[in-house]
């Protein structure tokens, strides 16, 4: 039996009396062309998102996309992080066993009007920020989308796959206060996605159920030689344990270390460091032996990537397991689609992983 044909949707005129603009205006937003301002682009895309144009939908594709949109409409390149690149390999391998083919899209285009026609039956959407336009534009379409990292507005019946942050931050912080650990920093702060914000509020209770002062040090990219622990590591109160939050944050800190005479265990001495007063126990943390010691430097790094197990020394890591997520996602978001409704909405957690490694044990204990 045939298909009913899909309802009308919105004309450019319907958008141009919503916007307040032309419907000249309006054609050259949606097809970037013209001379217009980024603010005014961007508005009518947002309106013509928000009414639903694009939205007819045609038959089935058998097509799932994918898109990392924390940073849409900036061109980087996400599949370079290794949790990216496991994850699209295994949502590439589940998509397949359910038969759908699936389509990534690069980070920036996020800004662009294909969201309103993508030719897809359902999206996973990674790591969606507060005022998503992706997410605006497939939610006015109908789509069904199924995220990795909680959403920061869920709907109703909204479903997403993610890791319990707040237990994981604790179990890398205890670990590191049992190997001698006084004064733990978070190297954090970059990203504008729920994992973000999760972990530093979980380390931010942690210090403050201690009578800590929490040291958050913030991460740059391009901060190969972790310049932003300069402060931190010439200060009175230096740190003597770092958890990163984001891949590259290891190698900043071990750089950042060698440069400051300050030495991993289980790693070969840098330069002598600088002798100062011993740091007291701090309250609330029971005296370890064998911590780290006035030179020393505890390191734990959430990532992915194999490389951490060969440095010297070896980095100890948190894995978010994102192989499991995407194959949960991509489940989830198929029997989204081919039955229109999901049996228990909210969050399905996975467990994260954390492999201890010599970079986060006192010397007496490797």
């Amino acid at each position: 039996m045939p298909e009913h044909p899909p309802a009308p949707g919105p004309t450019l005129a319907d958008i141009a009396r919503a916007a307040e603009v032309s419907t000249a205006t309006v054609s050259h937003a949606l097809n970037g062309t013209g001379r217009l301002g980024d603010s005014t682009r961007r508005r009518v895309r947002e309106v013509a998102g928000a009414l639903g144009y694009g939205a007819r939908r045609g038959p089935r594709t058998r097509t799932l996309g994918v898109a990392v949109t924390t940073y849409a409409g900036d061109a980087w390149d996400f599949v370079r992080i290794a949790y990216f690149s496991r994850w699209l390999t295994a949502a590439t391998s589940a998509a397949h066993a359910h038969g759908y083919a699936l389509t990534t899209l690069p980070a920036d285009r996020g800004a662009e009007p294909l969201w309103h026609t993508l030719a897809v039956d359902g999206m996973l959407l990674l790591d969606s920020p507060a005022g998503d336009p992706v997410l605006r534009a497939l939610r006015a379409r109908g789509l069904p989308v199924v995220f990795d990292g909680r959403p920061p507005d869920p709907w109703p019946g909204d479903v997403w796959v993610d890791n319990d942050h707040t237990a994981t931050t604790r179990e890398v912080l205890d670990h590191l206060a049992a190997s001698g650990a006084r004064r733990i920093a978070l190297h954090s702060g970059y990203g504008r996605e729920f994992y973000t914000g999760a972990v530093t509020s979980a380390y931010e209770q942690w210090c403050a159920e201690r009578g800590l002062a929490p040291l958050l040090v913030p991460f740059d990219p391009d901060d190969a030689a972790g310049h932003a622990f300069d402060p931190a590591f010439t200060g009175p109160d230096r740190p003597d344990a770092v958890y990163c939050v984001y891949d590259p944050g290891g190698r900043q800190v071990l750089a950042a270390a060698a440069r400051h005479g300050l030495r991993t265990p289980a790693g070969p001495a840098g330069p002598a460091a600088p002798a100062g007063p011993a740091a007291p126990a701090a309250p609330g943390i029971p005296d370890a032996p064998g911590g780290p010691g006035r030179d020393g430097l505890l390191l734990v790094c959430a990532s992915e990537d194999p490389a951490y197990a060969e440095t010297e020394p070896a980095v100890t890591t948190v894995t978010l397991n994102p192989e499991r997520i995407a194959a949960s996602a991509v489940s989830v978001l198929v029997n989204l689609i081919e039955s229109g409704h999901t049996e228990s909405p909210g969050q399905l957690t996975v467990p994260a992983g954390l492999r201890v490694r010599a970079s986060s044990l006192p010397p007496d204990m490797y």
